[in-house]
Order: structure tokens, then sequence, then C-alpha cells
């Protein structure tokens, strides 16, 4: 009798919490509040790797912000979540795009699907707020099929959302939950998926948060329109909510690296990749639908370069066309325009790449010096001086597509071999410091001065377009 009830109890517990739990992400707007996580969904959504045709899952789909980028490119999508809105929100969306997309109340501890069922099981943040791991990472393997994987991104304890809830647990009533922060641990993360899975990846990344608006406003926005930051607001009384919004507001501006009046914050995630299979034969399924760099490394700094060019597309998408066309000051005198800047970054992917090989082949690099780059930018900025962003955007996409993959292709002997460089003063550099210098760091290097001049023309307009 003991043990019943002992059980019984259990349930009854579980059943309440998950009652609070749907509660939580069915406060606030989600839409409102994910459609600024957008961004970085595109990039998780690139590393996965899906082809058109292949069935993918999407637990804790929220209203569609991966399931919709998933859907346009060819996958055959289905999404599932707690929060019913949230679904309502996200069918609406798929209806309006003309997706065929299956969007499904579901539980991540009891999926409502077939044993291997989908080629890809993946949760950007979703399925790691469940109440019990265990049960979570025991579906997400059963409905991926023999083969297929499963990719998680789960916030880390010490990254920058895993401080803000710590923040926000000083206020609140704990839930009688483990944490959902143990997802960002590997050790965790290999713990709970033991049954099933074949080959294992981690890697700590970072997500970011851009807002148009200070971190006050920020917090404001979190508050109104983000589940668990609203319901942690609403429990407590004035003086409380005054000194969590204080705590909050330090935190945000502490981490803020925006160079304009906005915010711009990363915060630390552990991606996961788990392949599914049982053995040897599994193996080679797994072995023949994923992309396989040659190097662990080569796909790390292929990633950085997607990475780069995505975010400097995303800069320049949003620019008037006034800005597209303002002068940058460069040593107090005007110089290229934005936009030709942004072109002048994806134009020369292809160059940067060709010296990396030069490297690698063991062959010295004596022709490029300083001085040719200069003649090169000057001559390209005459040429391109009216340059289109729809133009410009293709070739930013196409040509560092282009580059990452062959990056990709890249040993890790080819990546340490060294030779003289022009550049480095004629400095033996290694082939992976060429693309790390050059590849990877040119796009950050110009999207922060861009940032930095289009802050300028935001707070002072008059005195940047005179």
């Amino acid at each position: 009798m003991n043990t019943i009830a002992a059980v019984s109890h259990t349930v009854s517990d579980i059943e309440q919490l998950k009652e609070r739990l749907k509660a939580t992400w069915m406060t606030g707007d989600y839409d409102i509040f994910s459609r600024y996580l957008e961004p970085d969904a595109h990039l998780f959504f690139r590393r996965l790797g899906v082809e058109p045709g292949q069935g993918l899952l999407d637990v804790g789909c929220g209203t569609g912000q991966l399931a919709l980028i998933a859907a346009r490119a060819g996958a055959k999508v289905t999404g599932c979540d707690i929060a019913t809105n949230s679904l309502e929100r996200a069918r609406a969306r798929a209806s309006l795009e003309q997706l065929d997309i299956s969007f499904e109340e579901g539980d991540a501890e009891a999926l409502p699907f077939g044993d291997a069922q989908f080629d890809v099981v993946t949760s950007l943040v979703g399925a790691m707020f469940a109440p019990r791991p265990y049960q979570v990472a025991a579906e997400l393997t059963r409905v991926c099929k023999p083969g297929g994987k499963i990719v998680m991104a789960n916030w880390t304890q010490q990254g920058f959302v895993g401080q803000m809830f710590k923040i926000i647990g000083k206020y609140t009533a704990p839930t009688g939950m483990p944490s959902p922060l143990l997802w960002g641990g590997e050790a965790h993360v290999r713990e709970r998926f033991r049954k099933g899975i074949l080959d294992f990846r981690c890697t700590l990344r970072f997500y970011q948060f851009a807002y148009p608006f200070p971190p006050d406003t920020v917090v404001d926005f979190f508050r109104e329109h983000y589940g668990p930051m609203s319901r942690a607001f609403s429990s407590l009384s004035p003086e409380g909510q005054a000194r969590l919004k204080e705590e909050l507001v330090a935190l945000w501006t502490s981490h803020n690296r925006a160079q304009g009046p906005g915010t711009l914050v990363d915060s630390e995630y552990l991606e996961v990749v788990a392949y599914r299979g049982e053995n040897s034969t599994d193996i080679s399924i797994v072995r023949s639908r994923d992309r396989k760099p040659e190097s662990r490394r080569a796909e790390l700094l292929a990633d950085r370069i997607e990475e780069g060019a995505m975010r400097l597309a995303q800069f320049a998408s949003r620019l008037t066309d006034q800005q597209w066309n303002t002068a940058v000051t460069e040593g107090g005198k005007q110089g290229r325009t934005i936009g030709v800047i942004v072109h002048h970054v994806a134009s020369v992917y292809p160059i940067e790449v060709d010296l990396a090989r030069t490297i690698a082949s063991g062959n010295t690099v004596t022709q490029v010096t300083w001085d040719v780059v200069n003649g090169l930018n000057a001559n390209h900025a005459a040429e391109r001086s009216a340059v289109s962003k729809q133009e410009t955007l293709e070739l930013l996409r196409k040509n560092s597509e282009h580059a990452a993959a062959a990056v990709r292709a890249f040993s890790d002997a080819e990546l340490d071999r060294a030779a003289p460089f022009s550049l480095s003063f004629g400095a033996p550099v290694t082939a992976q410091f060429v693309l790390e210098d050059h590849a990877v760091r040119h796009s950050w290097h110009h999207l922060a001065r861009l940032q930095k001049t289009v802050g300028q023309i935001v707070n002072n307009p008059s005195s940047q377009l005179r």
C-alpha cells in the first residue's frame, strides 16, 4: 500500500509540475519574443546538414522559428510543443507562407510519434526545460531513425542565460526538478544519452541576442513576452520586482557590447550532436548520410566563416538605402561606402582561401603585399561604387558558402603546414593562421566598424549624413 501511494504521489507531483510548466510557457507572447532569436536559428539549422526531403522533428518548437527555416529548405517538418497558443501561431505562420508543416501538441518526455520516424530530431533550447531529462533523452533517441542524428542546443550554467536564470532563481521558489542548465554540461548529456547512440559530439558555441533598444528596455521586453521571466516578476511584490529588474539590467549592461544605442550580448550554449544506432550497419548509414570533414578543426573554422558572413548579411539586410550609401570615415577622411565595404568582404573570400591553400601546400607567398592589397581595394571601390544590396548579399552568401566548403576539405596536416607569408612580413605562418586572420576575422572586423558607423548615424544623423 505504501509503495503504491508513494508512486501515485510522485505521478501526481509530476502532473502538477507539468501543468505549471505549460502555464509558464503559455504566458507572454513567445512569437514576438522569438523573432529576435531567428538569426542564430538560421546558423543552427545550417549546421544540421539536413537534406531536402528528410524528415525533421523539432521538439519544443515554440512558434516555429526553426521549423519554418527547415521547411523553406525542403525538409519534411514536424514540430511539437506543450504550449498550445504557440502551436496556433506556428500553424498560422506556416499557412501564411504556404509551408506544409505538421504542428502537434507534444511532451518531450512522451513524444506522440512512432519509433524510428525521423532522420533528424532536434531541439533548440526547448527540450532542456522538461522535468525528467533521462526520459527526454530516451524519447529523442526512440523517434530517431538508425543512422539519423539528434541535435540539441542547450544553455550552459556559466553562460549569460545561465547567469540570468541564476538571478531569477534567487527570487522564485524551486520547481523540484533538476536544473535545465545541466543539459549544458557535456558529462551530463553523455550520461543521459547512454543507450542507442553510436557517436557523440559536443561543441560550445555562442548565441547572439541583438536588440535595437537599451538593456533596461530589453529586461522589460523579456518581462512582457518571455514566459519564465513574466511569471517570475508576477510572483513578486513591487519591491521584489524592482530589485529583480535592477539586477537583470545590471547583468545585461555588463555584457552589452553594442556599438550604438542597442543591446548585443553573446550567450554560451552546448551544441549536442548524437548519432543514432545500435550496430556497425548503422555506423555505415551515419557515415553515408552525414557530412564528414577531413578535420574537426577545419569544420569549426568553416562554421566561423559562415557565421561571420551571416552576421554581416543580417546587419546589411536591415540597412536603409541612405545607410547603405553612407561613407565610412577612415583616418578623418570619408572612405568607402558601407555597401562597397560589404561587397568587398564578399568578393575576397576566394582570394583568402587560395592564399591558405598555397600555404597549406608548403609554398611561399611573396606576391601579395599590403601595397597590392590597397591597390585592389581602391580599384574595387571605383568599380563597385553603385553596387546594389541584393547583388551584394547574394555574392556574400555564395562566396562564403564556397569558402566554408573548401575549408572543410583541409586536413589537420594542411592546417598545420607553415610557409613564409608576405602579408605577415615574411614570417612563416600556418594555413590555419591565414584562415583565422583573414577569412574568419575579415567579416567581423568590418562588421564592427559598420555597426559603429550606423550607431553614430542613429545618435547624430545630421553630423554623419551631410
